[in-house]
Formats: C-alpha cells, structure tokens, sequence
C-alpha cells in the first residue's frame, strides 16, 4: 500500500525488447476497441472482483470529517470539498495515519464497511478481498475480534443494500517481530472470524528481506485453511517476489510489477499462473513507474503473465475501479477482450469460495456474450 522510498523506474527499450512491447501495436490494432461512453458503460457494468484494496484507504470522508470533528482534530493535508489533496509520499502517510487514528467507535466501522461493499459494486466488482491492518487502527490493535465485527456488519447491511461481497484478508506489518506475527495467526485459527479468509502482509519492502521472520505464521496459516498474498515487487525488487512465493508461499503478489527487472522471472511467474494484483494510478502517484503510460501491466500481459486492476487505496487517490479499466484500456489500446480477460483474472484469483467464483464467472460470460451479440 505505501512505498517507503520513492523510486522512478525508467522501462527503457531493452524491457521492451524482453517482453515483447514491439510486436504490440500489431496485435492491439486487431482488437476490437470501445471509446467514450460506451468504454465507460462497458467497464463500469463488466462483472468483476477487486483483490487488492486497503480498508485504510476507504475512508469515507464524511466519516473522517465527523470523528475529526468529534476529536476537535485537523487534517495534515489539504482537503478539498472534504477529500484529501495527495500529492506526496509524506502527505498520504500523514493523513492514513491522522484518519484511521480517529476512529474509535464500532458504527464508524460499520459504516466504512457498508460504503466499501458499495463503492466496489458501483464499478461493477461483485466480490471484493478488503486488506486490513491492525496496526493502522490504534484504537482497535488489542480488541482485534471487535473490529472484525464492526466491519462484518458493515459489510452485510452493504450487500443487502446491493453492495458486493467482502472477504478480509488480515495484514501483519514488515516491521512487526516474528512473535506478534504469531500472535496475530494463533488468533485467527482459534477464533475463526467469519469474514476473514487469508493472511496478508505490507509495509516496508525495501529495507531488506524480511520475510525469512515471517515464514513460519504463513506456514501456520496455510496449514490451518487460510489464502495468503504478500505485498512485493513494489519497493522491493523482483527478489521480493521470489521470496513471497517461495518462503510465504503466497498465492498472489499484491503489486509485483517490479518483476520486469528480472525477465527469467517474468516468464517463471507465466508459467506457473501465479497472479498479480496491479494498481497502476498507485504506482505512478507513489512513483514506482513515472507515468501511468509507462506502467509495464501491458508487457506483462503480452508475456502471459497473469494480473488484475485494483485501486489500492481509492478514496486517498480519487479513483475507482471502473476508472481504472476505462484509463488502462484508453492508454493501452485494449480492447473488449483484454478487459473481459482482466476481471477473468480477478475472479479466478479472488480468494471468494468456489460456488460464489463460479457464479461469478458465469456473470461474466453472460455479459461478454450479450454485449458482443448486441
């Protein structure tokens, strides 16, 4: 979710060579292109899930305003007609920071929850995996079972109002010892929180590996039933991924775009369909990539990588899923096809359970066939 250290990657011509980039034009001006409204219509009604969102970055503002309000508190950044002005690194963990430390009441997390399952479901996404970090929420780090409540009551009264179904995927911090790290799995093993279905872990990648500490509560997650997916290959470089994969055992890597460093490892990450939860905007405003037309996300594609569009924190940059396929799409040149093959990905890799991924599919495949019939 947060780059510690800024980096602008330079995708030079020799990545492009590597993974195909020249042999691109050809085959994008033989897809079929939508443009305008209808791209927006398209993308905003295409069934879909989103698997990479933090809970921290769904802070309505209202709701930030008003425990802002109620604590007498005033925001680190500017605001403008109550949203935050992001433009920094520093700004966006100041006011992370700053909002989610405000909230100390259950009906505050309901309501964060409940316009989260909407939010997604208004870009069309019918499943959402939510990651949430207990360390962000000061209020709420010792009564972790209380929190999860709260939420999943948010989370139902948003899908009996038409919102999309939300799974949690609990997140441990790179900068927690080995023993809170445990601590945290031993307590969703024995209390089994219904809306959790996986281990996650973010934070600070680029101060070295850290995963090895980490090792053995993934190993106790997956042993006990749990998904797990690791932030790498944002800060840290393609050596992170290897390593959320290989000593986390992660099925999906939040971010990973860094891996087009490592061209052997691009092709590894092809051939074993190991997915990639991609957040373009994020990336270009955290600078990860220098613009979002320089994101790798299409040679990654060409290179049979799989991945998926996600928003990362869309009420701290103002975006929403939708958007990101209508911008993707209009910076790539994709078309019906390329999209409907993104929430594809996004479905098969979310981490719903199997009756509600095969619903979803079939959604999918019933959109695709009627809008390309009409």
């Amino acid at each position: 979710m947060v780059v510690p250290q800024l980096r602008a990657m330079a995708w030079g011509t020799a990545g492009g060579r590597a993974f195909g980039e020249n042999g691109g034009m050809a085959q994008r001006a033989q897809r079929a292109h939508l443009g305008g409204d209808e791209l927006e219509v398209f993308a905003r009604g295409l069934p879909k899930a989103e698997v990479h969102v933090h809970l921290e970055g769904c802070i309505p503002p209202r709701v930030a305003a008003e425990a802002a309000k109620r604590h007498g508190a005033t925001s680190p950044v500017t605001l403008e007609d109550g949203h935050p002005k992001i433009e920094t690194l520093r700004e966006l963990l100041d006011y992370l920071d700053w909002s989610c430390g405000l909230v100390d009441r259950a009906e505050d997390l309901a309501e964060i929850g409940r316009s989260t399952s909407q939010r997604l479901a208004a870009s069309g996404a019918l499943y959402g995996d939510v990651i949430v970090n207990p360390t962000h929420w000061p209020h709420w780090r010792e009564r972790r079972g209380a929190m999860v409540d709260a939420l999943a009551a948010g989370f139902t009264a948003g899908e009996r109002e038409g919102g999309a179904r939300i799974g949690l995927c609990v997140s441990l911090k790179r900068q927690q010892s080995e023993r809170d790290a445990l601590a945290v799995v031993s307590w969703l093993i024995e209390e089994r929180p219904e809306r959790v279905v996986a281990l996650s872990i973010d934070g600070d990648e680029s101060a070295g590996s850290h995963s090895g500490r980490f090792r053995e509560a993934f190993g106790l997650a997956r042993r006990a039933g749990l998904h797990r997916c690791a932030h790498a290959g944002e800060s840290s470089g393609p050596d992170g991924v290897r390593e959320a994969i290989e000593l986390l055992g992660a099925e999906r890597i939040d971010h990973g775009v860094r891996v087009v460093e490592d061209p052997a490892l691009v092709r590894e990450l092809a051939e074993r369909r190991v997915p990639l939860d991609v957040c373009p905007t994020s990336n270009v405003v955290l600078g990860v990539v220098p613009s979002f037309g320089s994101h790798p996300i299409d040679r990654l594609r060409q290179a049979g990588v799989r991945v998926s569009l996600n928003t990362d924190d869309p009420e701290l940059y103002g975006i929403d899923l939708a958007g990101e396929y209508v911008r993707a799409a209009a910076t790539f040149g994709w078309g019906v096809e390329d999209l409907g093959a993104l929430a594809r990905t996004s479905i098969e890799s979310s981490f719903a359970d199997e009756p509600r991924r095969q619903a979803m599919l079939e959604s999918l495949d019933g959109y695709l066939e009627g809008w390309q019939a009409g």
